[in-house]
């Protein structure tokens, strides 16, 4: 029998992580009779005063938001990482370890109007969300050693505020995914000479079979090693370490590609299609100054939905014990993503 990759299972590795996925197309011929999610969209305002996300409503601390018209940035009023708090104390027993955690949380609004999503802004107002990005990012980058952007959207991925926002963590710390790609673009760097990330994109820009937008910038593409079913990176062309590292027109490019690309998500089961998001690039605060050629900044995005707008992935049993798994290939999902269109449904 020949391997067929849409038919046989096989695992594929994820140099980024240095992991692998267990690759089971078969599976997507078998019936579902498990939960499902609410189909139906909310109708929601656009402007809600009970909303503490909105312009000029109060916050949870007595805070009023201003009459914002653009992005808005505030500390996050219940956040994980707090600036001043004390050390753990030290030990020496290799089976309790603890380290000091130093950081902050802020909330980044991306609109005044809390009906619109990324998809549904314009270019112009994408690109004032990706300026102020990089202004958060070059004025936490001087302190902290990881600045971590993420953007929850959908309630079925935890986001409780229907209004469009992102979460940027500041830490001291490098978290557990960028030390690992830190330590695999590191060690693929000594090998080889080159950026792992420049010449992934460049064989899958020959390839074609995993694309979905590109650009004269960008390359937005579902990744061999995915693991959610519709899961997709966003790569420049050009050697990026930082996004601070963008020119005007690489920014441009960005929200072109990014609003393209979310409208192809919502148009995929015609709703507001849930996912986290977020960025990776080279490490900040003490390692500005080191050298971080192996590094390629880069963007995810991990979106749940598999067969329809109320059928999910779930991240259980055999992915929490044992590796990640998933059903469709990514070639099959970059074909289906591919052939939508770039006009939001609801536009059409």
């Amino acid at each position: 029998m020949e391997f067929q990759p849409t038919e046989h299972q096989h695992v594929r590795f994820n140099p980024l992580r240095g992991d692998w996925v267990l690759v089971s197309p078969h599976r997507m011929k078998r019936p579902w009779a498990g939960q499902v999610e609410k189909a139906a969209e909310e109708e929601i305002p656009i402007h809600d005063p009970k909303n503490p996300l909105c312009p000029r409503v109060s916050r949870p601390n007595g805070e009023v938001n201003p009459d914002y018209t653009s992005t808005y940035v505030f500390t996050n009023d219940f956040p994980a990482l707090l600036e001043d708090v004390p050390a753990p104390p030290e030990s020496d027993d290799p089976l309790f370890r603890s380290a000091k955690a130093r950081g902050t949380c802020r909330v980044m609004c991306f609109h005044p109007h809390t009906n619109v999503t990324i998809p549904l802004m314009s270019k112009e107002e994408i690109t004032a969300v990706i300026d102020r990005w990089i202004d958060e990012l070059h004025n936490l980058g001087k302190k902290y050693l990881w600045v971590q952007i993420f953007e929850n959207k959908g309630a079925v991925m935890g986001c409780s505020n229907p209004h469009p926002h992102c979460q940027i963590w500041a830490s001291s710390f490098m978290p557990n995914e960028p030390r690992l790609k830190d330590e695999n673009q590191k060690e693929y760097y000594l090998k080889y000479g080159r950026p792992m990330l420049m010449d992934y994109v460049k064989k899958e820009l020959e390839s074609k079979e995993r694309l979905v937008i590109t650009n004269d910038h960008w390359v937005a593409l579902v990744p061999y090693w995915a693991v959610w079913p519709y899961e997709t990176m966003l790569l420049p062309r050009r050697h990026l370490k930082r996004m601070v590292d963008m020119t005007a027109d690489e920014k441009g490019a960005l929200a072109d590609i990014m609003k393209k690309l979310t409208t192809k998500y919502d148009n995929l089961f015609k709703c507001s299609f849930p996912y986290s998001m977020g960025w990776h690039g080279a490490p900040t605060g003490p390692q500005m100054q080191s050298d971080a050629s192996h590094w390629v900044f880069h963007g995810c995005y991990y979106p749940p939905l598999l067969r329809s707008a109320t059928v999910k992935k779930f991240m259980v049993g055999y992915e929490m014990l044992a590796q990640a798994q998933r059903d469709l290939t990514a070639e099959q999902a970059a074909q289906t993503l591919r052939t939508l269109p770039d006009v939001h449904y609801k536009t059409q």
